[in-house]
């Protein structure tokens, strides 16, 4: 990628199990990962290795403050001046980060998956285009509760016990609130290949239309515009008010 073009900024939010990852992925399928860095917010845990395992179960982390977002926003500003960073790689079942990283190298589109991009401001100005996945409850529970138990070794009970205790409370308080933020809202998740398709080539527009410039403040990226596809069955996208 050449230094002189800001890339353009995706993030893409939603509850657990609202099929961020299918849509995050479907994007990457059809414009192309060599065109595009791919971080997910999950990396970005804190590091607990001061922390016995015990101390470390305890932490809630559906809340905000679990995320070093700091890091995160340093790397986003490094990938957007064309350097490359080491995100690092977070162990879900012992709760700490490895001592590996994974290189991430500078592209035209930077895309940022995670439940909580959108609660913090700092992270969430600088997103040119946020799409928020929502999904029904139910469905994402059962997502969670089939995912836990198979990746990340969690049994029926400790799972449905966080859910309970942290991930339900934090989804009202800090996620779904961030659902104003979105430009593109997407019903059904990674099910609405409608609307992915949509969201798709909206980006493939604004790739054409991006000026190159330096840094990331310096020229906001061409608007987007509200799309609507008419009819009660295809109305896919809600575009929110800021």
């Amino acid at each position: 990628m050449s230094k002189n073009v800001r890339p353009i900024i995706i993030g893409v939010a939603g509850g657990t199990g609202s099929g961020k990852t299918t849509v995050s992925q479907a994007i990457l399928q059809h414009v192309g990962p060599q065109r595009i860095a791919y971080i997910q917010h999950d990396s970005y845990y804190h590091d607990l290795n001061h922390l016995s395992l015990e101390e470390r179960a305890l932490i809630n982390f559906d809340h905000p403050d679990s995320l070093d977002n700091a890091l995160l926003i340093e790397h986003l500003d490094a990938l957007c001046s064309g350097r490359s960073v080491h995100v690092p790689i977070y162990d879900f079942t012992h709760y700490n980060r490895l001592p590996e990283t994974m290189l991430v190298e500078p592209h035209p589109v930077i895309l940022v998956e995670g439940i909580l991009i959108f609660s913090e401001a700092e992270l969430r100005d600088r997103m040119d285009v946020k799409i928020y996945v929502d999904t029904d409850a139910d469905l994402r529970f059962i997502r969670r509760l089939q995912r836990d138990i198979r990746e990340r070794g969690r049994s029926i009970e400790s799972v449905i016990e966080q859910y309970l205790h942290t991930v339900r409370p934090m989804h009202l308080e800090f996620v779904e609130p961030t659902k104003r933020y979105a430009d593109i809202i997407i019903p059904r998740g990674g099910l609405n290949s409608i609307a992915i398709d949509m969201v798709v080539a909206r980006i493939e527009r604004l790739l054409d239309q991006a000026p190159p410039v330096l840094q990331h403040e310096e020229q906001q990226p061409p608007a987007i515009d509200a799309v609507r596809v008419p009819g009660e069955e295809f109305d896919l996208q809600q575009v929110q008010e800021h």
